[in-house]
């Protein structure tokens, strides 16, 4: 329904309740429904999830299609990012927001400051994608509240095309809203406590849910030491459970994105069930480090599998977890991503130590022969040093094609010294098209950073702390914050207006009329940013 259309059911609907609602604006109903289009977190949910389907399918007929996302661990830097993407590219259009649960961790824990390994209060994740989604919601009423009050100044300068071209811009108004990825680690606990959270960040507003193969005790980031997997049938009931919260919730066109980290997890708590052989527990126990014994040297705390007529006993740590053989890696992070995708998952996410389009591309070229329209989510992660890999990827090419690199010392890459090189130029230029050319040799639908605004948000305070609290005194705030905020139209530096003062403005007037006592007058501050 259009912006006139709304009005006039407005007007409509006040005639139908007489004189008691004359003091009724039919004009202010149809612009505070406009700025409240979505009602609850399963509206969201719905839209944002055809979003996905749609990109999904936009990328299985071009991988140009590829689609992006930066964790945001706030409402309002997802809110601030959003407003920027529209107003640099004019739409937000194949861009997402991500849930951390790594910053879920880190920033938003009652507890303080927590490593990744699921010891924040579940709660926190739902909490956090609501408090996105209102932020997001409040950058949509902003907006259109300025095309409202542009088009007010329109209509009472008599200027009918140029108000016909604001009434058009908020007919076609393009939302903030986007889709959330959003982490729900392990699961935390079992599959019941797995449905029950996932039902809660679906009724918050996500769409896409992503959930990880590790112990829920024993979860760890993805990029340390000490990961242990759980066999795959444990695995896909907490996926099923994912499925069927959307399915109660009514969002038919949920996502499940599941992750392995087989590449970097060496360990299993358990030996997987097996009833026959070649089936999925059997593949499973496969990759255990095992060594042949007979009966007579079975000791009384043993675990041995038979294979082959033969007796093997599989190597148990002293923590009770039982290892895989070395090198099994690759080929366990195929096996669970196609077995993923065959029990309903719609994307996989390969959890790696580096960022290399041949490893990755290698993997995904192995699961495609099993599933053609496999798609990765891939973490662009901020824990892979991109200057030093690429530069080494772009050495070891260039040492393979039999050219000169007596000028570089692999190991000291990293170095200021080598920013001038042909080297780093070459490394940059790699990294600067690395999700434009893995999207098309890797099969990653989505690229994301898992914490990027993390380390904004310390680089930034460093900064200002740096020269505010230095010589530059006030200059340091003037010059490399306001200043650049002004000049590059950054929204927030007319902060009341970006905190509703003026959408509150309005709204007082719409209820007490002549009375209200406004915010905006000319004693506001905020007057001084107008230009």
């Amino acid at each position: 329904m259009s912006y006139t259309q709304d009005i006039q059911e407005a007007r409509n609907l006040i005639a139908d309740r007489g004189n008691s609602w004359d003091a009724i604006d039919a004009e202010a109903v149809a612009r505070m429904r406009a700025q409240n289009k979505f009602k609850t977190g399963l509206d969201i949910a719905r839209y944002t999830a055809k979003i996905m389907r749609e990109d999904m399918a936009a990328y299985d007929a071009d991988p140009a299609n590829y689609t992006q996302s930066l964790g945001c661990w706030h409402g309002f830097i997802g809110q601030q990012k959003m407003i920027s993407i529209k107003k640099h590219f004019g739409s937000t259009k194949r861009r997402y927001l991500y849930l951390s649960g790594w910053m879920v961790a880190a920033l938003r824990s009652d507890f303080g400051p927590l490593p990744d390994q699921s010891m924040h209060e579940k709660t926190s994740v739902p909490a956090l994608i609501e408090e996105l989604y209102t932020f997001l919601r409040q950058a949509d009423s902003r907006e259109l509240n300025l095309l409202f009050r542009d088009l007010d100044a329109a209509r009472d300068a008599g200027d009918a095309n140029k108000a016909a071209e604001i009434q058009h811009r908020i007919d076609n108004h393009e939302t903030h809203i986007v889709p959330i990825i959003a982490d729900i680690d392990a699961g935390f606990g079992n599959a019941e406590a797995t449905y029950l959270l996932a039902k809660k960040m679906i009724e918050a507003g996500a769409c896409a849910l992503q959930i990880e193969n590790q112990v829920s005790d024993e979860k760890q980031c993805g990029h340390q030491d000490g990961k242990v997997t759980v066999p795959h049938e444990d695995f896909l009931a907490k996926v099923r459970a994912c499925r069927y919260a959307f399915l109660e919730l009514g969002v038919d066109d949920g996502v499940i994105v599941t992750r392995t980290d087989s590449l970097g997890a060496g360990l299993t708590k358990q030996i997987a069930y097996s009833s026959e052989a070649g089936d999925l527990g059997d593949q499973y126990n496969a990759f255990l480090d095992c060594e042949e014994i007979s009966a007579d040297e079975l000791r009384s705390s043993d675990v041995v599998i038979k294979r082959d007529g033969k007796l093997l006993r599989p190597k148990r740590l002293p923590s009770n977890l039982f290892q895989f053989r070395p090198g099994t890696g690759e080929d366990r992070c195929v096996l669970d991503s196609i077995t993923s995708l065959q029990n309903g998952a719609d994307l996989i996410w390969i959890e790696t130590e580096k960022p290399h389009i041949g490893q990755i591309g290698g993997m995904m070229n192995r699961i495609r022969e099993v599933v053609p329209n496999a798609k990765l989510v891939y973490n662009n992660s901020p824990s892979f040093n991109w200057t030093l890999n690429f530069r080494q990827q772009v050495y070891d090419a260039w040492e393979a094609e039999g050219r000169d690199v007596s000028a570089y010392d692999r190991a000291t890459l990293m170095s200021a010294a080598y920013d001038g090189s042909e080297l780093a130029a070459e490394a940059d230029e790699r990294i600067r098209t690395f999700q434009r050319d893995a999207a098309r040799d890797a099969g990653i639908f989505h690229h994301l950073i898992t914490l990027p605004t993390y380390h904004t948000a310390a680089l930034s305070t460093d900064n200002l702390a740096k020269e505010y609290f230095g010589e530059e005194g006030m200059l340091g705030y003037v010059k490399n914050v306001q200043r650049a905020e002004i000049r590059q139209g950054i929204a927030c530096v007319k902060h009341q207006n970006m905190a509703g003062s003026d959408i509150g403005d309005d709204h007082k007037e719409w209820f007490a009329g002549e009375a209200a006592l406004k915010a905006s007058g000319k004693d506001n501050t905020m007057n001084q940013f107008a230009a």
